[in-house]
């Protein structure tokens, strides 16, 4: 089964969510502050269970620390309950957002459903490290840094592949183009950020050869987000 983190300073909850998790079979870590999340967050736990409004370190800032090394997803809980904060939870690197009070059934649903995505991606067994990510029809070989829709190689080029790679590799985050260009190009390249939009639009026409799915979104005002198509 799997390996699950909550991180919630509510110990009646924590507790509640911890039987209900391991009476599934699962694997269960606990942290009580942001601080705990985040050196538990090391041990790759399969998906995380992160309230937002803790003293000391909050969610945000937990997800904000670990996102760029943790890649399971992670469920917000928190008793904020406004849209803004909603979408600032799922822009950080969030995968999805449950409000208190919430049902224990709802949320184990969710948790399921999780789960049952990270299965589509398949494993190395030597390294532990992910090989191939697919979503719908498109599949992605980290190792041969190749892409595919069914049997049809999309013929990217190195940037187009490395930028595919950042968005597949954090499915639903939103990356602002000048995060890309940061993540792909270095800090240090000379241009600017306006090489992404074409670069994404590249990716995309490429794709629509093969496909017309909409694996990446734009997301106005902000950058662009890899849709998790089933």
């Amino acid at each position: 089964m799997s390996k699950i983190l909550i991180i919630d300073d509510e110990i009646d909850l924590v507790n509640l969510l911890k039987d209900s998790l391991e009476n599934r079979g699962h694997t269960v870590l606990t942290a009580f502050d942001g601080e705990e999340g985040i050196r538990k967050a090391k041990e790759q736990p399969d998906i995380i269970i992160l309230d937002i409004m803790m003293p000391g370190i909050d969610g945000y800032e937990v997800i904000r620390r670990i996102r760029d090394a943790i890649f399971c997803p992670i469920i917000f809980l928190s008793a904020k309950q406004s849209e803004t904060d909603m979408i600032k939870g799922l822009a950080l690197g969030g995968d999805d957002y449950l409000t208190k009070p919430f049902s224990l059934n709802e949320l184990l649903a969710r948790i399921d459903a999780h789960l049952r995505r990270e299965k589509r991606t398949i494993f190395n067994n030597n390294s532990g490290k992910k090989v191939f990510i697919n979503f719908g029809r498109l599949s992605v070989d980290l190792k041969s840094k190749q892409a595919k829709i069914n049997d049809n190689i999309i013929s990217l080029t190195k940037r187009e592949f490395e930028i595919l790679e950042l968005l597949i590799m954090h499915p639903g985050q939103v990356f602002s183009k000048e995060q890309i260009y940061e993540k792909v190009w270095g800090y240090d390249a000379e241009g600017d950020s306006s090489t992404v939009t074409e670069h994404v639009k590249k990716i995309r026409a490429k794709i629509a050869e093969f496909d017309d799915t909409e694996y990446i979104s734009t997301v106005w005002g902000i950058g662009y987000r890899f849709n998790k198509i089933m």
